[in-house]
């Protein structure tokens, strides 16, 4: 039996006995060649070799078995030689489906094959698997083959055009440049923002009885309307910051909705000091929450990282070890129906934990809302026909809760809505200057709490109100009066449309139905890996290098980063996959293009110029880059002038030379940095700061120049060789170079400083003792005092040019501190890890800051910083430590130390031997000396 993963093997093993032999492939055994090395040297020749795809053969893929899985397949075929029944037991979706025929491909097998699929990894399901196995299904084959076709054609043939106009080792995919187009789009939004202000009046009004939990006896309203007009709130402005149906800005009536400023509103405030309130109104509406459905796939991701912190990736890295391990099912799933078992199961611990009042009468069913689900048959439930409360599990740490999650999650799908009552009341009162002021006021009470005893699910606006919140209102009736004992001015102003998550970015792709939900996490890990997006606490942030490649493919690649046409395409290929489409009239289409567009005409829409008179394929848009201006794909305007570009070696700003003849600045931008914050005014700051390289003056001693410079490793001074000095061979002349001090910068460091750092390491004086020269001199970890090899910490940089013999002597006095200095404090603290219940701080390593709970440690990533980190980031970073596991050994290492052992072991033999042989030479002439002697 052949399953995709070691863990699962062990565990199936396990339930099948001796009988049985169950291993693993790891994954896939093989696939397109990735690169020229592992092209066979027969299709080296081949115009379509590159590409792995014979494209002018209807589409022939050539496969090849990827280089660290030959061992695997061989002792694959050794263990089928033995069997007499082979199954292929990989995953129950397209992908699984696919590994299950490569393995049939490539092992040749001569014994009966059966396809075994399963949900659940436990012993009823795995015995019951083997009993009801069936053939391959060739179409899901098809399907899954056609897409990686697809992928391999988009890849390898955009990729390229990227390089040569962008910069080398970019790449561009189906979905990954699609996502990265949604992520830069709301940059662009955020960018062409303007904040409006806009105020309002909250008041507290008393009844005037006592109160208690039940019955308040005040309410707290906000300003809705003055005479009959409604105030203007942030949703009425558009992203200008005007007014939507208006122009302007200030107080007044703009599209029929009244706008006040602060001076208008502190001026009705005042007006309604003293005023009489009475209630104009009071709606009352019945209110009722369903359950929410069990988690499939994108929901898991999305609620894993509401309330959990996690990754995409994270959550499906820990769902996968649940799964192999037999506490979840199948995690990889578009459905959200559970089995008849599941729903009994469920039921039963509704009862159990909460009582027959929280069980509806009838099983709960939900259909699923995700267009042509099919990937697997059930949602992400517990496993079993009777599911294990967390703490029965005996999981800890990230596998705990995200169990938890998905077993609360699965019970409350079958208890009973929650219900109660939703309130609106209106309270109005007249000013001194006659104006009418209306308040209004909401809340809800929920009567019976149903599922919500045992889920609620997050938000992913962090001001939201949660499902389960309570706002209760004083009992109040029409025509009572009110006091106003409070009422304030309040200013707003609108913000701008918040950046995606990766919550928030799998749930738009999920909605614009583009891609597979199952590879979500993999398309997010892509566009991070790659440079395109980097986070900023949980925000994802485009880089500039990705205005650059979404403008280039936007502008001449158009429909490939179309969000419908990237809709479609799916379509086309779930066609595939239901046998109402054939692969390869298909990519034949879409590589090849056609000038009559039919039916099934989508894909060769893919290179449509945009002006409806002819459909190209793939090929043809490839094929004349002439057309497309590098530096202009890459420059954006800023203002005033500036513009950013994106180079090679990262963004920079330059600037117009003032006058002909003359040489723009320049500016490098940090990488960091959001785009959305990159202003002319910013710019100009950076322009305005030293960068390169510059003199500082003439050292008086050698005469060479002394420059300051911007390096790879930080700010440095160096000094300048005359011509001609030799800079390799025996005779070469190193310049004298020193890093800046932590106290230094660019912008303030002089000659003299610069003197003083190149004159290092100082010699302090000769210790009379040992007749060892002292030198202060400042290192990677910082400065230190040297005496022959023995080293000695210094408190502080300015102690390099200060300390004395003396001091230095009394300091060579004290012990040596042996083993790890003392601890330094944390950077940050930054609250408990809900993981491993533990205090994360920041702390400052060796190789930069970390994170830690003092279990795991994180080193922060190039877009953290230690000021703005927030706590769900540094939970996340640990969440992804913890799941990657402790670090292995390298196969190389482990090599090397094999090689090292047997070379140690044959010189042990050698040096034996030769010991053997020259006691064996003594003794023999100890022997003829006796001989000889005797004689």
């Amino acid at each position: 039996m052949i399953v995709e993963s070691p863990a699962k093997a062990k565990t199936i093993k396990g339930y099948l006995g001796p009988g049985y032999v169950v291993e693993a492939s790891v994954g896939h055994i093989r696939d397109l060649p990735n690169g020229a090395a592992e092209v066979p040297a027969k299709y080296k020749g081949e115009s379509w070799a590159r590409l792995g795809v014979n494209v002018d053969h209807d589409f022939e893929p050539l496969y090849v078995v990827n280089s660290d899985k030959r061992d695997q397949v061989r002792k694959l075929k050794q263990l089928l030689a033995e069997s007499d029944e082979l199954f292929l037991a990989t995953d129950e979706d397209r992908e699984g489906e696919a590994i299950a025929w490569h393995l049939q491909e490539v092992l040749r097998p001569k014994v009966p094959v059966r396809r075994m699929v399963f949900n659940e990894i436990t012993k009823d399901a795995i015995r019951a698997a083997v009993s009801n196995t069936r053939e391959l299904n060739q179409r899901l084959v098809d399907a899954q083959e056609t897409r990686r076709i697809l992928d391999r054609l988009y890849g390898y043939e955009v990729s390229p055009v990227l390089w040569k106009k962008v910069m080398p080792r970019l790449s561009a995919g189906r979905v990954q440049s699609v996502a990265t187009r949604l992520v830069v789009e709301r940059e662009r939004e955020r960018i062409a923002f303007r904040s409006a202000e806009y105020w309002d009046l909250t008041g507290t009004f008393a009844t005037g009885r006592s109160g208690d939990a039940a019955d308040p006896a005040s309410l707290t309203a906000r300003l809705s309307a003055v005479d009959g007009r409604r105030v203007a709130q942030g949703r009425d402005f558009g992203p200008d910051g005007r007014l939507k149906g208006g122009s302007g800005s200030g107080s007044g009536d703009k599209g029929g909705v009244l706008h006040l400023d602060e001076a208008a509103a502190r001026a009705l405030a005042a007006a309604l000091e003293g005023a009489d309130f009475a209630v104009r109104s009071v709606e009352s509406k019945p209110y009722r929450r369903s359950p929410y459905a069990p988690f499939r796939t994108t929901t898991l991701q999305q609620e894993a990282s509401r309330k959990l912190g996690f990754g995409a990736k994270v959550t499906m890295q820990v769902a996968q070890k649940l799964y192999e391990n037999g506490f979840i099912t199948y995690m990889r799933t578009d459905s959200t129906t559970l089995s008849d078992t599941a729903v009994a199961a469920a039921r039963a611990q509704v009862t159990q934990l909460y009582g027959a009042d929280y069980l509806p009468e009838r099983p709960r069913t939900y259909a699923s809302k995700v267009k042509n689900a099919q990937e697997a048959h059930e949602a992400i439930r517990p496993s079993g026909d009777r599911f294990r409360t967390p703490a029965e599990t005996g999981l800890t740490g990230d596998q705990f809760r995200l169990y938890e999650l998905i077993w609360k999650r699965t019970v409350a799908s079958q208890m009973k809505d929650a219900t109660g009552q939703s309130v609106t009341v209106k309270v109005g009162g007249r000013g001194t200057d006659g104006r009418d002021a209306e308040f209004s006021a909401s809340g809800k009470v929920i009567t019976f709490h149903g599922f919500l005893k045992a889920y609620v699910e997050g938000a992913d606006d962090p001001g939201a109100d949660l499902d389960d919140r309570e706002r209760r209102l004083p009992r109040v009736e029409e025509g009572d009066p009110l006091t106003a004992t409070a009422m304030s001015a309040d200013g707003h102003a609108t913000k701008p449309p918040a950046r995606y998550t990766e919550a928030t970015l799998v749930k738009e792709l999920e909605e614009r139905e583009i891609g597979r939900p199952s590879t979500y996490a993999s398309i997010i890990s892509t566009i991070l890996d790659r440079g395109y997006v980097f986070k900023k606490g949980t925000a994802l942030v485009p880089s500039f290098l990705s205005f650059a490649v979404v403008g280039l493919l936007e502008k001449h690649f158009g429909r490939l980063v179309d969000y419908d046409f990237t809709a479609k395409m799916e379509d086309d290929l779930d066609r595939i996959a239901a046998g109402e489409a054939e692969a390869v009239p298909w990519l034949r289409r879409f590589y090849f293009g056609t000038d009559e567009p039919g039916a099934e005409g989508t894909a060769a829409a893919a290179a449509g110029n945009g002006d409806g008179d002819h459909l190209g394929g793939l090929k043809e848009l490839v094929s004349d880059l002439g057309a497309i201006d590098a530096r202009g794909v890459s420059s954006f305007p800023v203002g005033e002038g500036i513009v950013l570009r994106v180079g090679r070696y990262g963004p920079y700003v330059e600037e117009p030379p003032a006058a002909e003849g003359e040489t723009g600045r320049r500016a490098d931008v940090p990488a960091d940095l959001p785009p959305d914050e990159l202003t002319a005014e910013y710019a100009r700051e950076l322009l305005a700061k030293p960068s390169g390289e510059f003199e500082l003056g003439t050292d008086p001693e050698t005469g060479r120049p002394i420059v300051a410079k911007d390096g790879r490793y930080g700010p440095y001074v160096t000094e300048v060789l005359p011509e001609g000095t030799p800079k390799t061979g025996k005779n070469a002349v190193k310049p004298r170079t020193a890093s800046l001090l932590k106290s230094m910068s660019l912008d303030t460091v002089t000659l003299d400083d610069a003197l003083k750092l190149l004159s290092l390491p100082r010699v302090v004086g000769t210790d009379p003792d040992s007749d060892q020269e002292i030198t202060a001199q400042n290192g990677r970890y910082g400065p230190y005092l040297k005496k022959g090899t023995d080293s000695r910490s210094l408190q502080s940089e300015e102690q390099i040019f200060t300390i004395t013999l003396d001091e230095a002597l009394a300091i060579y006095a004290q012990p040596k501190q042996r083993g790890r200095a003392a601890a330094k404090p944390p950077l940050k603290e930054l609250g408990t890890d809900p993981a491993s219940e533990r205090p994360v701080v920041v702390k400052d390593g060796r190789f930069g800051p970390y994170v830690t709970d003092g279990e795991t440690n994180a080193t922060l990533r190039r877009d953290d910083d230690v000021e703005t980190i927030t706590p769900e980031r540094a939970y996340e970073l640990l969440a992804e430590k913890r799941a990657k596991g402790p670090a292995k050994k390298t196969a190389k290492k482990t090599a090397a130390k094999k090689t090292t052992a047997k070379k140690t072991a044959a010189k042990k033999t050698a040096a034996k031997k030769t010991a053997a042989k020259k006691t064996t030479a003594k003794k023999t002439a100890a022997r003829n000396t006796t001989a000889a002697d005797a004689e």
